[in-house]
């Protein structure tokens, strides 16, 4: 079973940085200045899964933006793919974006390989495909029920 909580202790933050670090900079090559941000410690809420023994296995975070919320750093560790922890951080952020921004629109910088993830949970593709951090991507916005 994996939980997901919002992140208020310094540990926890210290926690979702370094699964972000090995991610993001070890292994996609993203520079570490380019992943680490001022968001970080200012206007980003931090979220940060846990395996049912309690072990950090991945991080997210949102904020808002002129453009509505923006969900970024979705990160899990590698041995923990394919195990439902992308789907329950991304349940538990929009839950509580829901809830803090109801109007907002949502949107997210994809990476081509988890454009399918998703587009699964109601996202899809807006504009054309761009580099970010020598990364493709395209930008997703998240449907609004009709």
């Amino acid at each position: 079973m994996i939980t997901v909580q919002s992140i208020a202790e310094p540990q926890d933050l210290t926690a979702a940085l370094a699964i972000r670090y090995k991610v993001f900079v070890e292994g996609q090559g993203v520079p570490a200045e380019a992943e680490n941000d001022a968001h970080d410690y200012t206007d980003a809420h931090h979220y940060l899964a846990r395996t049912a023994s309690g072990q950090p296995c991945g991080a997210a975070r949102w904020r808002t933006t002129a453009d509505g919320v923006k969900l970024e750093r979705f990160a899990v560790l590698a041995e923990f793919r394919n195990q439902a922890v992308g789907a329950a951080l991304l349940r538990r952020v929009l839950d509580d974006v829901r809830t803090a921004q109801p109007a907002a629109a949502v949107y997210l910088n994809a990476q081509l390989r988890a454009i399918p993830f998703y587009e699964r949970h109601g996202f899809e593709k807006i504009g054309d495909q761009f580099t970010e951090c020598a990364i493709e991507h395209f930008k997703m916005e998240l449907r609004r029920p009709h």
